[in-house]
């Protein structure tokens, strides 16, 4: 095994782990750590891949926004409030650094844009 799929192994693993935490924990949000490990175990492991993919986590969180078909209202919202917690610490961490403030207020701004207009709202009962 080469050391590019055994860092792709280890960045996935750490992705579900902290991907895992994020479905519980309210202010770490779950679905960009689970859409890493399932970008590195499809690079690293056919075997790991399958496995991800029938796991409940990605089922819950992943599967219907890759499949194309968008997210539920509660997962967008739940999404939305924890980037815009989070960055809002950091906003109040950089009244040092006015450029690091309009940098990360353009992040948030194109973060809740993305959410509310680029990914289909689709109903609960439908998330595959």
């Amino acid at each position: 095994m080469n050391i590019k799929k055994v860092c792709y192994i280890v960045l996935g693993c750490i992705g579900v782990g902290l991907g895992a935490l994020g479905a519980v924990l309210p202010l770490l949000p779950a679905f960009p750590f689970l859409l890493l490990a399932a970008f590195c175990f499809g690079r690293s492991s056919e075997k790991l891949n399958h496995w991800f993919i029938n796991t409940k986590l990605y089922k819950d969180n992943l599967e219907s926004y890759v499949k194309g078909q968008g997210m539920t209202k509660k997962t967008k919202v739940r999404i939305m409030i924890t980037v815009t917690i989070l960055m809002s610490i950091g906003f109040a961490m950089m009244h040092a650094v006015p450029a690091g403030r309009v940098v990360l207020g353009c992040v948030w701004v194109f973060h809740i844009v993305y959410f509310c207009l680029g990914v289909k709202t689709i109903p609960a009962k439908e998330a595959v």
